[in-house]
């Protein structure tokens, strides 16, 4: 008996899920089935290297600071920090890395867009940037869910989040435009027009792929070349549109959870924070993606924080006045806490094979290891989840710094992909292994 079979007898069995079941079965696509409590019979033997792994990267765009953060020993008995005593719970899944950064990123803000990339921006911002981590996942392992990644954001238009050609993914900050999107259901006519549209996409996407095989039989070898590229983004282009055209006919699984309610106010950081980690837990939790991207720019306003009278950047730039540096670490140990509270939230999550952490690799990073001066070594970098063996401090040179974009091979390996660097990479990070 196929997997596939197998998991419809004991969905039919028990009853439920069954109008979901026949749908998944009628359409052939087996990967829709989102990872429910429901599936665990079904799925309890399944081997480990076929058990869906996911990513989540929360970067910040102003950094926290670096001796609240980093504890003074390193290895598994180091002592916390005052930010991580916001987490001592987790303990056990958390690695701590201080001592590292993005080789050749310089450019403080500017190298908000190099968090994910690693790829230098320089001062004048000119430089080109290529794909970044979460978009490299998603696009080699992206097809098995409705959705290849979500690109949110808890303020604003930029994001961290690239393409392979180098242009920036705008993101979602909007928690109640994201549930909808997730989770609730097109009208049957909505359905058919984005069909029609996905199929009239297609249709466009083969005319110009047949002109452009004409018009290479009179190109010489370095446009060949190009078009062959231009070829492969084509293909990959409809692919890409052969799976929507599936899933626009497929229905969107259901939550118990309202939609929830927008913060209006900008200062609200955590706030902010915390509802948009509400809908990425419900996104994973149903398999409707398994990379995700949350960016944290800095707050403008007020802070609505006891002890709090001032903006998020310019507590920031704190010049080492001690008043502002008491304040900014309020803010930064209540996003350390909602951090963690997040990380409990999915720990809470059972499947067949786990809790939802265990699947989950958690990066929470920043351009910026000082805000206040806009030096982008010593990023703060802490890593939760994912099977990895947590527990310890890495603790790598502060002047010479350890290449992040090792950190990045490591996790790109643990989440299946068979690959030896990224970026200014030379291997895996030394010291963390997988569990």
């Amino acid at each position: 008996m196929s997997d596939m079979n197998r998991i419809n007898s004991r969905l039919s069995s028990s009853g439920r899920f069954l109008k979901r079941r026949t749908l998944l079965r009628g359409s052939g696509v087996a990967m829709s089935l989102p990872w429910l409590s429901a599936m665990e019979p079904s799925f309890a033997g399944t081997p480990a290297s076929d058990r869906p792994k996911r990513f989540v990267a929360m970067t910040l765009g102003l950094g926290l600071i670096a001796e609240n953060l980093f504890p003074s020993t390193s290895g598994f008995d180091y002592q916390p920090s005052p930010y991580l005593k916001e987490v001592q719970r987790l303990r056990d899944r958390i690695t701590v890395i201080s001592g590292s950064s993005h080789p050749g990123v310089t450019g403080g803000h500017r190298a908000e867009a190099s968090i994910l990339t690693a790829a230098p921006m320089g001062t004048s911002g000119q430089a080109r940037n290529t794909i970044s981590l979460d978009q490299l996942m998603a696009r080699h392992l992206g097809d098995a869910t409705r959705f290849r990644s979500l690109v949110l954001s808890t303020n604003g238009s930029t994001s961290p989040c690239y393409t392979a050609n180098g242009a920036m993914i705008p993101p979602e900050d909007s928690p109640s435009r994201l549930f909808s999107r997730l989770f609730i259901n097109d009208s049957q006519r909505e359905r058919a027009k984005q069909s029609a549209r996905v199929r009239q996409g297609r249709s466009i996407m083969d005319m110009v792929s047949e002109d452009a095989k004409s018009l290479s039989r009179e190109l010489g070898v370095g446009d060949r070349e190009k078009l062959d590229a231009y070829f492969t983004s084509v293909r990959d282009l409809e692919k890409r549109m052969a799976e929507a055209e599936k899933w626009a006919e497929l229905p969107k699984p259901q939550v118990q959870q309202s939609i929830p309610v927008d913060i209006n106010d900008p200062g609200d950081l955590i706030g902010r924070q915390r509802t948009m980690c509400d809908v990425i837990k419900l996104a994973l939790q149903t398999d409707s993606t398994r990379f995700i991207s949350l960016h944290i720019p800095g707050a403008s306003g007020s802070i609505p924080i006891a002890g709090v009278d001032d903006s998020h950047h310019s507590l920031s730039h704190h010049g080492r006045d001690s008043e502002k540096l008491e304040q900014l670490a309020l803010v930064e140990a209540a996003v350390m806490k909602q951090w963690g509270n997040f990380l409990q939230g999915l720990r809470e999550v059972e499947e067949a094979h786990g809790n939802l952490l265990d699947q989950t690799s958690v990066l929470l990073t920043s351009n910026l290891g000082n805000a206040s001066n806009h030096d982008n070594r010593n990023m703060p970098v802490l890593l939760a989840g994912g099977g990895f063996r947590h527990g310890q401090h890495l603790a790598f040179d502060k002047k010479k710094n350890y290449p992040l974009p090792n950190l990045y091979v490591s996790i790109l390996q643990q989440v299946g992909m068979e690959t030896d660097s990224f970026a200014s990479s030379t291997g895996t990070m030394t010291g963390l292994e997988p569990a």
